[in-house]
């Protein structure tokens, strides 16, 4: 098992930035590719970004590529997410999660084995 927080959340005026934070504990934090989803009110969750288990190679949504950053810390046990030049489009609550397989990185919910609660983004305009 694997226990994922997400963390930094809040309200932001557009333009503005946000870094979040998602906490992972139990089982090797490196054994796991990690990604970032969000869910817009009345909407599907989408992928957002995803980084490989040794963080050298990433991947963006289009929407969000050249504005956010995901990154990791094996030491610490730890995957971020910074946004910048946030838009109200980016409104949602976002996931961190877990994926366990030999690929590099993974863009379907269903490739991931563990969630986070998730955490509110708000971007006022």
């Amino acid at each position: 098992q694997v226990q994922l927080v997400e963390s930094g959340g809040g309200l932001v005026q557009a333009g503005g930035s946000l870094r979040l934070s998602c906490a992972a504990s139990g089982r090797t934090f490196s054994d796991y590719a990690m990604g970032w989803f969000r869910q817009a009110p009345g909407k599907e969750r989408e992928f957002v970004a995803a980084i490989s288990w040794d963080g050298r190679a990433t991947y963006y949504a289009d929407s969000v590529k050249g504005r956010f950053t995901i990154s990791r810390d094996n030491a610490k046990n730890t995957a971020a997410l910074q946004m910048n030049s946030l838009k109200p489009e980016d409104t949602a609550v976002y996931y961190c999660a877990a994926a366990g397989g030999s690929g590099s990185y993974y863009f379907y919910e269903y490739e991931y084995d563990y969630w986070g609660q998730g955490t509110q983004v708000t971007v006022s305009s």
